[in-house]
This record gives structure tokens, C-alpha cells and sequence, in this order.
């Protein structure tokens, strides 16, 4: 299959803002011998496709011509001191730009344009050792869990796509019955499970009263369910808590004993939904409601922080899609900590991103979505310390609106169940478990999977089409498919009924995935609908006039089982009750010694002016527009207070406005409030100050 390399620059003379920026790493990374950096972006076209077909995409497609020109692969070059580093997503990783080229094309009325793979090039030039370009691009251009450098004969293995690889069903499964307690840490380890032994021995014991041994999607279903991301064990278990002074407690639930239990007591009209769906509900008006959900990606971030921070936000924004029968993004938010920027290289622990790096990848990761998505990101804090460089916190939030009458769903026995939105792929395997480990300086090469990246153009034509379906009815609940992929989604909706899945059916971005790959792939933009029969052909026929693709892969039941097949083949028959009920109750030790802090003696300094301006320039302290400057504040019209106020708008506010209906005057106050050096002191009055931040 023929194939084209159209390489997009800047021409002669037009600044170069992504080189120029590239450059100004290189020396802040000691390499000075470096004179320019040249970027260019690249398309890699297959199928049926010649050269005057090329020049035509390039020149009414690709290129913006007032500041761009392009080449043709056979005429490029490089002078002897100019070195071109190529980078290409890894096989497996999705190309954010490959749909939409190809869109693209297609609406230009080319046809027979079967594959688009996209590259960055960046050309260094000056007098640069090898070992020095190898620093360079490993510590600044790439990153080996999604990115690969491309060498000119190894092109032909990835630019004609993702390939068409056959897969042979083979039905596995794992033998637990008689498996000893190292065989069960073996099995969860190497698995990436993160199963802690007492679980282990809980599924064993489970599949020797069936009498047989769990398939590997059985084992990765359940691993999932119970993972700290969707069961959030910790704050549901039991904590023996003792303090230095000999006082104990027993705290059985966290979560009921504190928030569910103040909320409960406190009872008030305006809490419409709390601790049931995917965000919080409360009233807004007498014809409307508003949700809002928060929740971290902290590991992902670590490992790749554009594609962790991406899929965040991403994320997060899906929840109240998924709320009740869905809700209609209204703003973000988002809190992020870094280590310090200034952090020596040579410090840095072996396995870690520079938090520079980590840094910037974040604030453009959720940029990039959010942005894309038309929803304004405004309100958050961005802060930095030592105690983040290797687990930075990447804190996103949506707020969204509903209609009062569309604030809940249930899933009703023989609803069919439809998947939406994206396609299946390899993207994001073991996302949800991941979230139960420990980051360590081998995470990179046993986790790289669980990070994804994200379609911001895919979710929201998905966000449009829902709202259209909702308010004709054509569903009667819903959820994002989000960690764990189908097995969350559909294990959740399902938990009080039973389902039947035919993996087969689902539509995947490449052949060759394994029914237990398409079960717990997070593949991202992808939503699970319950959906009565009469009302499939309409909203099949809805989704294809929108171009967003709808698929039915089975159906609810009222079996209490977990069924699922693959090309006739049953795979998993787990019972709900076992995979929701079935986790053992975790107990932990906890201790609180109450630091002893001293007021330190110092001398009044005499020069005042001078640490102001130390003061003023501490991370913490200088100005974050950098960051907010980044973020659209003004798309949906409904800001009324933005992140800048003041006669020049460059002054922080304390708090966002929005109005979420330009027909009303009613609006949403949004604030939040930060203070982890107190937590080092007392968690609890960190907490209360944090809380009298954001009120004041």
C-alpha cells in the first residue's frame, strides 16, 4: 500500500513557537551547543494515494499557507550539523488527529485514504554529540510509555496502519484452586491485579465452591471491581485508630462515619442525589438541577503527563454526562501540585519526570480537552513542593446541568445494552487496578499501559448527540465507561440485575484484541446506554446521523450472573453478588502523634523590600497566569466573574461566577481552598481552613 509523508513548517522568516520552546529547554537542560530548533509536524497518508493527491491535502487541508509550507517526503534533507528527532505514537496508542484527518478528507471528497499516522520532528541544529541528542530527546521530547523515535527503515513496519492481526479465540483460565499463598501473590503481581492476599484467598475460595478454576476475564472483572479506584477501600474499611496518648478508636467506614453521615444528619431539601451516581446532585432552580463531580489522575500524570492529565479531565467530564440521564457540561476546574520546577536533575530519583516536564505536560493536557470540549475551565490553584516530585496531584472537576425530571435512571431488565462513542482498543489496560498499586521506578515498564490518550473532537459530538437522545427518551439510564472499561460500566449497571455481553460485537479501533482486552480496555470517549427495544432504531438511527458510532452488545437480564461470550463462546458467569459483594473488608492500623512545633527565634531582618520580593517570588506565591492564560474562560457566554478581575482583568479573583442559563439570573459560585503545609501540623484544621478558604 503506497504511502506519503507530508511534512508541515513554518516558513522562512515566521516565528517558530514550538522550536523556540524546545530551545529554551535545551539550555535550561545544560546543552549549549545547540543554535535552533526547527519543528514540523507530519502526516503519513496510506492507501490509494499519488502524488497530485498528496499536494491536494496538503494544500487545502494540512497547511495554513499565509505562515506554513509543506514537503513531500523525497524532498527534504539535512545539512551535516542538523540532527531531526521523530517521534511517533507507540502501536496500540491512539493518534488523536487520525479521525479527524480522515474526516477531513473524506468531506474534501477524496477517497480511497485508508490510514493516517501523525509525527513531530524536531531538528536540532548545532554541534550536538549523540549522547547529548539522546538526553534531549528522552528527557524532553518523548516519552517511552506512549512514544517511540522513529528510525528511517523501521517506517514501514507502523505507517500503513495498525495492521489486521487475526485472533485465535483460546479460552484461559487460571489455576486458583490449588494454588498455595505465594502461587496467589504471584498471581496478582504478575497479573497487575493489585489483589492483596486475603482477596486472592477470597476468589479461590469462591471458584472451589463452583468447582472449577476463574477464566482470565473473570479474574481481571473482579480484580477491577474491587479496585481502590471504583471500591475505594481504604475509606470503606475498618481503621483501628490510636493516638500517642493511649485513646483508641475503631472507625468502621470512613466515608459513613464522616461526610455520608454529616450529610445525612444535616438532611438539607437542596441535596437531590448524594453517594449514588457518578457526581453529586443538588437544586439549581424550580426547572433545573446542577451536578458536580472532582477526582484525581495522579499516577497516569506521573508516568505521561499530557495523556494522564488529558484523560483526566476527560475523564471527570463524562461523569455528568452520566448522571442521572445526563448532564450538560458547564465548567471545570482544576487543582494541580508539582515539585519544584527548579528541581537539580541530579536529585531527581531514578524512574521520575522532571516536575518541569510533568508540569507543563499537565496544564497542556487539560488545555487540550477542555478547551476542544467548549467548556470553561474557571476556578483551580496550581502549587508546588518537594513532597510531589514523585506523585504529582492532578485534580479535575465538571459541573453540569439537568433538567429536574432527568436527575435519575434505572435499568430495567431485557434493556438492550449500547455502547457509544469511541472504539476499543489497547489503550488503557489495567487503568483501574493500577490505581490500587504503588508508583515505583518500575511503574513505567509494568504500567505503561494504563495510559491513555484522549478525543476530545469524538466526545463531544458523543455530548451533543446524548443531550438530543435524553430529551426524546430514548434511554432509560446511563454511564461513562471510564476506569475498567465495558466490565465497570456494565458490572455497575447491571449489579442488581445481571447482564449478557457478546464481546465479539464490539466495535474495536484494530483487529487482534482478546475478549478479555476488549472487556477492561478504557479505551477513552466511550458510554454505556440501557436502552428499551422499541426505542433501539431511533436512537441507532440518531447516533449515524450525527456520525457517532452506536452498537448493541447485549442485553440486561435478571440471571444475577455476569455472562459473557465471545463468538458463541462463554467466557465469564460470574455471579453479581460474588463480584460486588464478595470483597473482603479491609482493616488498617492508624496512629496520629501530634507534631510538637516551636515558633522559631530569629532577627528582624532590616532589609524589608528585599524579602518581599523573595516572598513574592516563591512558587507559591507568583503569579499562576501562565497557566489560567491557557484556559477559555469565555466560551458558553455564561461567565460572569472570570479567573482575572480588576480594571486590566489581571487580578486573581477569589471565586468564579457562572450562569449556567443566559435566560436567567441566577448563577453558580465556584471556589476552592488549599493549605497542604497545614495538613503537616493538623489534618483536621487543614480541612476546616481549607473549607473557610473557599467560603471566604
Amino acid at each position: 500500500m503506497p504511502t506519503y509523508k507530508i511534512r508541515v513548517f513554518e516558513k522562512e522568516g515566521v516565528f517558530d513557537a514550538a522550536g523556540r520552546g524546545v530551545l529554551k529547554d535545551i539550555l535550561d537542560l545544560g546543552v549549549n551547543d545547540v543554535r535552533d530548533v526547527r519543528f514540523a509536524f507530519s502526516y503519513y497518508l496510506g492507501g490509494d494515494i499519488d502524488e497530485p493527491k498528496a499536494r491536494r491535502i496538503a494544500e487545502e487541508l494540512l497547511i495554513d499557507k499565509i505562515i506554513q509550507e509543506y514537503s513531500i517526503e523525497a524532498e527534504g534533507g539535512n545539512t551535516e550539523d542538523e540532527r531531526t528527532i521523530e517521534i511517533a505514537y507507540n502501536p496500540g496508542v491512539m493518534d488523536p488527529a487520525e479521525g479527524s484527518v480522515l474526516k477531513a478528507i473524506s468531506d474534501m471528497g477524496v477517497m480511497g485514504i485508508d490510514s493516517v499516522r501523525t509525527t513531530k520532528e524536531y531538528t536540532i541544529i548545532g554541534g550536538v554529540s549523540r549522547e547529548a541528542l539522546k538526553a534531549i530527546a528522552e528527557k524532553l521530547l518523548y516519552n517511552k510509555v506512549i512514544q517511540h523515535t522513529v528510525k528511517t527503515g523501521d517506517r514501514g513496519q507502523w505507517t500503513g496502519g495498525r495492521g489486521q492481526i487475526d485472533y485465535q479465540f483460546k479460552l484461559i483460565t487460571v489455576d486458583l484452586r490449588n494454588a498455595s499463598d505465594k502461587k496467589l501473590r504471584e498471581i496478582s503481581k504478575q497479573g497487575q491485579l493489585f489483589l492483596n492476599l486475603a482477596e486472592m484467598r477470597a476468589i479461590k475460595n469462591y471458584f472451589r465452591k463452583l468447582g472449577r478454576n476463574p477464566t482470565d476475564v473473570e479474574l481481571e472483572s473482579i480484580a477491577q471491581t474491587w479496585s481502590e479506584h471504583c471500591r475505594h477501600k481504604t475509606f470503606r474499611g475498618r481503621i483501628e485508630y490510636r493516638e500517642a496518648t493511649g485513646k483508641r478508636k475503631i472507625i468502621n467506614n470512613l466515608l459513613k462515619s464522616t461526610i455520608m453521615k454529616v450529610t445525612k444528619e444535616l438532611n438539607k431539601p437542596w441535596c437531590v442525589s448524594v453517594f449514588n451516581d457518578n457526581s453529586g446532585i443538588i437544586k439549581f432552580d424550580h426547572e433545573y438541577n446542577v451536578c458536580f463531580k472532582v477526582e484525581t489522575h495522579n499516577h497516569p500524570s506521573a508516568l505521561e503527563p499530557f495523556g494522564g492529565a488529558n484523560t483526566g479531565i476527560g475523564g471527570v467530564i463524562r461523569d455528568p454526562m452520566g448522571t442521572g440521564l445526563g448532564a450538560k457540561p458547564i465548567f471545570n476546574t482544576d487543582v494541580f501540585c508539582f515539585g519544584p520546577p527548579d528541581f537539580p536533575q541530579n536529585r531527581l530519583p531514578e524512574g521520575l519526570l522532571h516536575p518541569k516536564r510533568i508540569a507543563k505536560g499537565v496544564v497542556a493536557g487539560v488545555r487540550d480537552y477542555g478547551n476542544k470540549m467548549g467548556i470553561p475551565t474557571v476556578n483551580g490553584a496550581v502549587l508546588f513542593d518537594e513532597g510531589y516530585l514523585a506523585n504529582p496531584l492532578v485534580y479535575c472537576g465538571t459541573a453540569g446541568i439537568m433538567p429536574k425530571g432527568k436527575s435519575f435512571k434505572k435499568v430495567k431488565g431485557a434493556d438492550l445494552i449500547v455502547v457509544a462513542g469511541g472504539r476499543t482498543g489497547r489503550d488503557g489496560i489495567h487503568g483501574a487496578t493500577f490505581s490500587s498499586g504503588e508508583l515505583t521506578q518500575d511503574s513505567e515498564k509494568l504500567s505503561g499501559g494504563a495510559v491513555q490518550i484522549g478525543n476530545p473532537i469524538t466526545e463531544k459530538k458523543m455530548l451533543d448527540i446524548l443531550i438530543e437522545a435524553r430529551d426524546k427518551n430514548l434511554y432509560s439510564a446511563i454511564t461513562d465507561c471510564g476506569a475498567g472499561g465495558l466490565s465497570s460500566a456494565v458490572g455497575e449497571m447491571g449489579e442488581g440485575l445481571g447482564a449478557r455481553v457478546d464481546l465479539e460485537k464490539v466495535p474495536l479501533k484494530y483487529q487482534g484484541l482478546s475478549y478479555t482486552e476488549i472487556w477492561i480496555s478504557e479505551a477513552q470517549e466511550r458510554m454505556v446506554l440501557s436502552v428499551p427495544k422499541e426505542k433501539k432504531d431511533e436512537l441507532l438511527k440518531l447516533f449515524f446521523e450525527e456520525d457517532v458510532e452506536a452498537t448493541v452488545i447485549g442485553e440486561f437480564t435478571r440471571s444475577g450472573k455476569l455472562e459473557l461470550f465471545y463468538d458463541g463462546n462463554q467466557v465469564s458467569g460470574l455471579e453479581m453478588k460474588f463480584l460486588h459483594k464478595g470483597l473482603p473488608r479491609i482493616t488498617k492500623q492508624a496512629v496520629f502523634r501530634r507534631p510538637k512545633y516551636q515558633e522559631p527565634n530569629f532577627s528582624c531582618p532590616q532589609d524589608l523590600t528585599g524579602i518581599l520580593k523573595k516572598l513574592l517570588s516563591h512558587y507559591n506565591v507568583a503569579s499562576k497566569e501562565w497557566v489560567v492564560r491557557q484556559y477559555d474562560h469565555e466560551v458558553q457566554g455564561g461567565s460572569v466573574l472570570r479567573p482575572f478581575v480588576g480594571i486590566a482583568n489581571d487580578g486573581p479573583s477569589d471565586a468564579a461566577v457562572v450562569k449556567p442559563r443566559l435566560d436567567s439570573q441566577k448563577a453558580i459560585i465556584v471556589s476552592c481552598g488549599i493549605n497542604y503545609r497545614f495538613g503537616l501540623i493538623d489534618p483536621y484544621w487543614m480541612a476546616a481552613s481549607c473549607i473557610d478558604e473557599a467560603l471566604r
